[in-house]
């Protein structure tokens, strides 16, 4: 029979989740709501619920609806990649944006555009993903050798330092070829209204299938963060734990920023939100992560289409005004502790 302790973090715990489900419905349908255009609600509602046909209907069920899905899953699906970076890490600043993986992907696409001269959506997708693997491979080989001592600064500066490789590497085949050029200036601004549905739908498995692996893998980071000969003793497998993560993170990241283009701070931001909330069990961590940064992600894209009208503010650039403050006070704390 569980302890009265345990039944009280239970019931916590189900709080939290229960108020963020209510704010990821909330933020969904704000974002379905607003628009350029303003929707009497009456219509919005028949509209979704395929009884109207009228203009308003159209830009509902064509634009809003499909601009709020993309947001729903890129948000979810970066809120949980930087849980699981953060977590392997042990580093506080660990984000896809920030440590390469974006930068990865984005060099991957500039690759096949360039050299193959291929535009196809499923061969971006397949791009971004490979590109983003191989940089979150990489980064995983060369900065979790040791987890002690400045190693956490070490893991840093490598992340740093391969996002600005690749992303002048990226810059320069923009520079030599505008075919390459027309596609990266699109891709690259960071944004839900997607031009291309087609590749949402065409990744939304690889990303469920990312989302399930992130949610196996809490319990082991749960663990890792004792350290590694800790975790051994527990029962887990350390290199089956990275390799999860790794693939993981590659699905998740790798999709959304094949769809969206590169979105930063969104995997900064969210754990730290999702671990003020629930404390550091990662088995918490990851799904509440997953929730915030849908929240996080659907309200900056809100925002961007309120700011300014009858422009926008695309998404990626409202997450870089609310994710840079966090950042520095974060970089300001007297000791970067590991997480």
């Amino acid at each position: 029979m569980p302890s009265s302790a345990s039944r009280s973090r239970i019931a916590a715990v189900t709080v939290v989740f229960a108020v963020l489900l209510a704010l990821v419905v909330l933020a969904l349908l704000v974002s379905v709501a607003v628009g350029n255009r303003a929707i009497p609600l009456p219509e919005i509602l028949a509209a979704l619920a395929g009884d109207a046909d009228s203009y308003d209907a159209t830009v509902i069920t064509s634009q809003r609806l499909p601009r709020t899905l993309v947001g729903l899953a890129a948000g979810a699906a970066l809120g949980a990649a930087g849980a699981l970076m953060q977590g392997h890490t042990r580093n506080p600043l660990a984000d896809p944006g920030l440590f390469g993986v974006n930068a990865g992907a984005g060099f991957g696409v500039a690759v096949v555009t360039f050299v193959l001269g291929v535009q196809d959506p499923g061969a971006v997708v397949l791009a971004a993903l490979l590109g983003a693997g191989g940089a979150s491979t990489l980064l995983f080989v060369l900065g979790l050798g040791s987890l002690r001592g400045n190693a956490l600064v070490l893991l840093a500066v490598l992340g740093t330092t391969l996002s600005a490789l690749l992303s002048a590497l990226t810059s320069s085949f923009v520079l030599l070829d505008d075919q390459t050029l027309e596609v990266m200036r699109f891709w690259q601004v960071g944004s839900v209204a997607t031009r291309e549905v087609s590749a949402a739908w065409l990744v939304l498995p690889l990303a469920a299938v990312g989302m399930a692996l992130a949610l196996w893998n809490g319990s082991a980071l749960s663990t890792l963060g004792l350290g590694e000969d800790v975790a051994r003793s527990l029962g887990t497998g350390v290199v089956r734990a990275r390799v999860i993560g790794i693939a993981s993170l590659t699905l998740l990241a790798g999709t959304a920023t094949a769809v969206c283009g590169p979105i930063t701070f969104v995997g900064l931001v969210a754990p730290h939100l999702a671990r003020r909330l629930l404390g550091h069990d990662y088995r918490w961590i990851v799904p509440a992560s997953a929730l915030t940064g849908t929240v996080l992600l659907l309200v900056a894209d809100t925002i961007g289409r309120i700011v300014a009208r009858p422009g926008e503010l695309q998404a990626g650039i409202v997450m870089a005004a609310v994710g840079a403050p966090v950042l520095l006070a974060i970089t300001r704390r007297r000791r970067l502790v590991a997480l």
